[in-house]
């Protein structure tokens, strides 16, 4: 298998395994899509790690694989690849890609569906497929604008360009940089801490936020409404509420 999912402490690992570069061919794309399938449905999944090992993330899309398809093969093909990606975006439960080594092209996009990103102090992330006279095509011109913006999406994306850890943690492309001997250790520890949460309310919080940002200010409201009053009929908020009150904030023990 190009990619397996290991699972310990309530933490789904998501694991690359295409050596050298995590090439993310067909296969690997195909496989992404049933492991996501997979960590939203297993109950013993709280929270989701993406890895790709300690070298490389990802360094991008198959390139000689792509070089075979005509236009009519990526026009059947495309559908697939977004779908595979939006389906890692869309776990319902805290997602973090722990980014080692080069995250180029699709594996950049890989690292955009999670909801944060602890990267490698020598990494880099770019959209380099301009330079191939294409444009990001598993979501790079959605989700990298949404996350730091038009602007700063347009000049990595126009230019093909490598961005390093400094700048990738300036721009708001990754959201913490840590030795590179760390990253695995660190995104598993973010991921265990939430994993020991209330599995009901991080779905809603994160449904919330990903939703409410597609649509406008009402409607996202209402979206936190209606999952905020859902929330009073789970046993994690009976617990919350009485824990906070008969032993102070924090101390809650979620099932």
């Amino acid at each position: 298998m190009t990619a397996h999912l290991e699972v310990a402490e309530g933490v789904g690992t998501i694991r690359l395994d295409r050596p050298p570069m995590n090439a993310l061919d067909i296969a690997t794309q195909d496989r992404l899509k049933e492991l996501a399938a997979e960590a939203t449905r297993r109950d013993d999944v709280r929270a989701v790690v993406i890895y790709g090992g300690e070298k490389v993330f990802a360094a991008g899309a198959d390139i000689k694989e792509m070089q075979a398809m005509d236009h009519a093969a990526m026009i059947a093909r495309s559908g697939a690849l977004q779908e595979s990606f939006t389906a890692v975006a869309r776990i319902p439960k805290p997602v973090v890609a722990a980014v080692n080594g080069y995250a180029l092209g699709g594996g950049c996009e890989l690292a955009l569906c999670a909801d944060f990103r602890i990267a490698a102090d020598n990494v880099k992330l770019g959209q380099p497929e301009i330079l191939l006279g294409l444009i990001p095509g598993a979501g790079g011109t959605q989700r990298l604008a949404r996350l730091v913006g038009p602007s700063k999406a347009k000049d990595l994306i126009f230019t093909g360009r490598q961005v390093k850890a400094e700048e990738a943690l300036a721009i708001g492309l990754v959201d913490r940089v840590v030795p590179a001997a760390e990253v695995y250790e660190q995104a598993h520890a973010w991921a265990a801490r939430l994993a020991q949460g209330p599995a009901i309310a991080l779905r809603a919080a994160k449904e919330s936020i990903d939703a409410g940002l597609e649509t406008d200010l009402d409607t996202g409201l209402a979206i936190e409404r209606t999952w905020f009053a859902g929330l009073f009929a789970t046993e994690d908020r009976q617990r919350g509420m009485r824990s906070f009150v008969e032993e102070g904030p924090g101390k809650a023990k979620f099932v």
